[in-house]
């Protein structure tokens, strides 16, 4: 195997954690198909969800009306083995009212295995770990 293909998958990974951050910040919910995985798990400390039915059900319910969120990734990391990958990240997210700074922020620790599909990287599962949270 030549270094281009792992390095394209880690390229197509990260960005999908790009596309994961503005599905849940514009509340893009029909695009969940385009990030995870119909096979989805998610663990986190505010639900077990399983499937893209439920996941998708879960992230609309969790909508608060008049409140915005900003999630950044960072430090992500890649590690590619055939059609699947583990990858990890920080995750910082911002809860905000438009025109006001945050009113709560938190620090979590996202751990995912990917999958590949044809439709490309998908994430098959996730574990969020929250790590700290600041509310003003």
């Amino acid at each position: 195997m030549t270094t281009a293909a792992p390095t394209a998958d880690r390229v197509d990974i990260a960005e999908l954690f790009a596309r994961l951050a503005r599905l849940l910040d514009e509340g893009r919910h029909e695009d969940a198909p385009t990030v995870y995985h119909h096979d989805i798990t998610v663990s986190s400390p505010r639900a077990e969800l399983h499937g893209l039915d439920e996941v998708t059900a879960h992230l609309r319910r969790s909508r608060v009306e008049g409140e915005n969120t900003q999630h950044v990734h960072g430090d992500v990391l890649v590690r590619v083995d055939g059609d699947r990958a583990e990858a990890t990240a920080n995750q910082l997210v911002y809860f905000y009212r438009d025109g006001e700074p945050p009113h709560r922020t938190s620090g979590l620790r996202v751990a995912c295995t990917t999958v590949r599909t044809p439709g490309g990287w998908r994430i098959g599962d996730m574990r969020i770990t929250l790590a700290w949270t600041h509310e003003r």
